[in-house]
């Protein structure tokens, strides 16, 4: 799909329900299912489903300093508006909320203004913004109070699982104050921390009950981690913030932990356990493009999980909720008008 025809698309969602048809194939890997397989209206459905991107990163570093990207050699370049929409030309995004990208703190307020700015233009599908913040400093609520009342800033991130990031952070009182002022001004944050601190992920959400949180990458548990107790600590982590009507889960990020030459195999029990926790209306789909070309690109990534939701039997009207209808109802998400 070129990008004429995702304007057009960001027009009408019946004119994206007629693209996605025949697409689901066109790219796979590993994930690619039976003809028999194919032929079952479960997996027509999957195809026909139009999908909500509730994690798109995008940078240019002509723009912006990314400190942790420059020892990448996979990441270290620009991933504009332009590579996004060919990364995912053929799996019927039709709306996409940027995800922030741990930006120099100094450039926090361009960032969110370069994403509002894109958010209002025509011809891509972002439509809300969650930005990067540090609610434990104090200079934190003249931040965010700058985009009181937006129409595209949904929510705040601090990415908690950094070399520099001490366990316990998220309890730090200021930074409660700060996740407790998101819910006053009807924002969201979002829990990206090591999948062995989730218990304190539940702490804070357990004193900030008028905030909603989303759980990133499936709780940040690797599918290469063989230890049964450390994957007792995650799974219960897990069940804890389950347990929060507040929290939901995005459906994202594995795949980057996965090795060379994975399967649907080894995504599958990471993917099952986390969506079968969450439940039906509390999941939703996320992309983590660029980060999942570490192991695959957005289609693949796509493939996989579509083929997951078959082998769980996952009913039509659920497979719609994960890619699509609970992410527009929990972040109020509008038709861009272009």
């Amino acid at each position: 799909m070129n990008p004429l025809d995702r304007r057009t698309f960001l027009k009408s969602s019946a004119a994206g329900l007629m693209v996605g048809g025949a697409l689901h194939h066109s790219n796979t890997i590993q994930a690619s299912a039976s003809p028999t397989a194919l032929a079952k209206e479960a997996n027509v459905t999957a195809d026909l489903i139009p999908i909500v991107d509730t994690h798109e990163h995008l940078w240019d570093l002509t723009k912006f300093t990314l400190p942790w990207a420059k020892d990448n050699e996979t990441l270290n370049r620009s991933f504009v508006t332009a590579d996004y929409l060919k990364a995912t030309a053929n799996v019927n995004v039709v709306k996409s909320v940027y995800m922030e990208v741990d930006v120099e703190p100094s450039q926090q307020v361009a960032e969110a203004e370069y994403v509002i700015a894109l958010c209002k233009a025509p011809g891509n599908p972002m439509v809300g913004a969650v930005i990067s913040g540090r609610p434990a400093s104090d200079g934190f609520r003249d931040y965010i109070l700058k985009f009181k009342g937006s129409e595209y800033i949904k929510g705040v991130r601090q990415v908690l699982h950094g070399d520099g990031d001490p366990k316990g952070l998220c309890l730090d009182k200021q930074f409660v104050k700060s996740v407790q002022l998101l819910g006053e001004l009807g924002m969201t944050f979002d829990l990206c921390m090591r999948d062995s601190e989730l218990m304190d992920g539940d702490k804070l959400v357990a004193q900030c009950p008028h905030t909603q949180f989303i759980v990133d990458h499936c709780g940040n548990h690797s599918v290469q981690e063989t230890d049964p107790k450390k994957r007792k600590v995650w799974e219960d982590g897990m069940k804890a913030l389950a347990q929060r009507p507040n929290v939901v889960c995005k459906i994202s990020g594995i795949i980057a932990t996965a090795k060379k030459g994975w399967k649907v195999a080894d995504l599958q029990p990471n993917m099952q356990f986390s969506m079968e926790t969450f439940g039906p209306d509390r999941r939703m789909f996320a992309g983590d493009w660029p980060v999942c070309t570490l192991a695959a690109s957005f289609e693949q990534w796509v493939n996989a999980l579509k083929e997951i939701v078959k082998n769980l039997g996952m009913s039509a009207a659920d497979q719609k909720k994960l890619f699509h209808d609970n992410a527009v109802k929990f972040y109020g998400l509008k038709d861009k008008v272009v």
